[in-house]
């Protein structure tokens, strides 16, 4: 079982989740690169331009683990990462975990991702002029549960720990990515976790998600915000047990 981490995160935002399934599963983890002990030096602007660079890089982890018939877990835009993946290696994960997915983030005629384009443009240029205070600003917003501060200053810590450089290129890969195409040809055993209240993947675009993929499954959770596995883990380990 695969766990990979959303934007701005590194693995152990999976912490008590991903433990959870250590007696049943060999749990895999990872840093995409820019993010916790990853090798800065890997960084390639131009594999790295598209969603397709990582995953390509999931892909070479699964083949050098020799995995088959495995469980992908993606947070976020690895939720898309990991969707990308079943298709570039078919046969390597036979089940695919979607944690708040957004095929596009951007409204577009006749689809909601829950931004405009100046939006985006917006938040991507607030975070190239000041990657500490688009982190101490948006983390808390992200995460939700305002009534529990503590979730929305760990995730700023995380946010402020990732390489800046890096972060500023994978966030406009992320807000910028369409990848609503794809979705049809996903054949991999889907779920697709939604939270309420998420101001990054509105519950409209997970529903859009699992419209579109045939095999798939949806359960909205009662958790908020957009890191349920930070907020409510028990909850995501529960939903993430009783489909595997």
């Amino acid at each position: 079982m695969m766990f990979a981490h959303g934007f701005g995160c590194d693995q152990h935002m999976w912490g008590s989740v991903a433990r959870a399934f250590e007696p049943d599963f060999r749990v895999v983890l990872f840093d995409h690169v820019g993010a916790g002990r990853s090798d800065l030096s890997a960084y390639d602007p131009a594999k790295y331009g598209s969603l397709e660079g990582y995953a390509d890089d999931v892909v070479e982890i699964g083949n050098a683990l020799g995995l088959t018939n495995a469980v992908f877990v993606g947070h976020s835009v690895s939720a898309m990462i990991g969707a990308l993946a079943t298709l570039k290696a078919p046969g390597m994960f036979a089940d695919l975990v979607m944690v708040g997915p957004s095929p596009r983030y951007i409204d577009d005629e006749g689809y909601f991702g829950g931004f405009s384009r100046s939006q985006v443009e917006e938040l991507l240029e607030f975070l190239a002029e000041n990657h500490l205070g688009w982190s101490a600003a948006m983390a808390p917003a992200i995460m939700g549960n305002p009534d529990r501060p503590e979730l929305g200053e760990a995730l700023t810590n995380s946010f402020c720990n990732t390489d800046p450089d890096i972060a500023r290129e994978f966030a406009r890969v992320t807000f910028l990515s369409d990848n609503r195409a794809d979705l049809p040809n996903i054949k991999a055993r889907t779920l697709v976790l939604q939270c309420r209240e998420d101001i990054i993947a509105p519950p409209s675009v997970g529903e859009y998600v699992h419209e579109r993929i045939s095999n798939s499954r949806f359960v909205m959770l009662n958790a908020t915000g957009h890191c349920p596995n930070l907020s409510a883990p028990e909850e995501v380990t529960a939903a993430i047990r009783a489909f595997v």
